[in-house]
């Protein structure tokens, strides 16, 4: 009886490491740098540095992004609408958009993702958007509306 349920103990260990790689974000060679930072201000909901992590896969470019956006409430899992822009130097700006999110505790950041853009391509360089709302979330039908202060640090994500 023992043996079975130190089995059963290794399987679940095996299946949440799984799980977890499962929602992790993959490395891409056609982005560079694959991650970086930028300082939002949120407003109430917060500021300061977001974490922004982006892939590419032919006309398809994804980002995860975590947040300074501070939740007074606990909020379901795939229940925060997130509209994310990112400037694009080679032409017209990114919107990546989506409604990903992990379950977050009262008091908690938001972390998104991923966030989906169809319309990325070779030779786009995209970097924090001045020219308006650059992260915009609805939450329990609250708009959140944040701000890009910097540019992203170590540089702006390049697309090969």
């Amino acid at each position: 009886m023992r043996r079975s349920s130190l089995g059963a103990a290794g399987a679940v260990a095996a299946g949440l490491a799984a799980a977890s790689l499962a929602f992790a974000p993959t490395a891409s060679a056609a982005v560079s740098p694959g991650s970086a930072t930028a300082t939002y201000d949120c407003g109430s909901w917060g500021g300061g540095t977001a974490t922004i992590t982006m892939t590419h896969s032919g006309t398809t470019g994804q980002v995860w992004i975590t947040a300074p956006v501070t939740t007074p409430i606990a909020v379901g899992a795939d229940t925060i609408s997130a509209t994310f822009t990112l400037a694009n130097s080679a032409g017209a700006n990114r919107v990546f958009t989506g409604k990903k999110n992990p379950a977050i505790p009262a008091g908690g950041s938001a972390n998104l993702g991923p966030l989906t853009a169809t319309n990325v391509v070779a030779g786009d360089k995209l970097n924090s958007y001045f020219a308006g709302v650059a992260l915009k979330l609805v939450i329990f039908g609250v708009t959140v509306n944040c701000d890009a202060v910097t540019s992203q640090s170590p540089g702006q994500f390049v697309i090969s």
